[in-house]
């Protein structure tokens, strides 16, 4: 039942960075702070690769986090190129950015080193 639970939760919010980063630029509200794209950008990437964590930690059945990690890492890095081409060949208000998946890398890094450090100082990943 988590498993389902944890690939709808993945997907969904795959489609919500899917969203958000296809729509036109001018349907975004603007906000005046400098490099808070970059920010989200991030975050949506945290949150990516842990919900797919989760997932592929279920589907695996395992109680070793690191194949699961690796591979919720480096699909958050495809997905997030695959989002820039799109960007690119898709969009007419949009555009791929290099800066764009270096911030989407941060926040995938990041949520491995949540996941790392709540694993190994609380056992987290155990009891999921």
């Amino acid at each position: 039942m988590r498993k389902l639970f944890f690939l709808l939760a993945a997907l969904f919010w795959s489609g919500v960075i899917l969203f958000f980063c296809l729509i036109k630029s001018n349907d975004i509200p603007t906000i005046n702070v400098p490099y808070v794209d970059k920010a989200v950008h991030a975050v949506f990437h945290f949150v990516f690769t842990l919900l797919w964590f989760l997932f592929f930690k279920k589907k695996l059945d395992t109680s070793n986090i690191f194949r699961p990690l690796v591979i919720s890492f480096v699909f958050s890095f495809f997905f997030g190129v695959a989002i820039e081409l799109m960007q690119k060949f898709f969009t007419t208000t949009r555009s791929a950015d290099v800066i764009d998946e270096l911030a989407n890398l941060s926040g995938a890094a990041l949520a491995v080193i949540a996941i790392v450090s709540l694993d190994t100082y609380k056992g987290v990943m155990d009891r999921i």
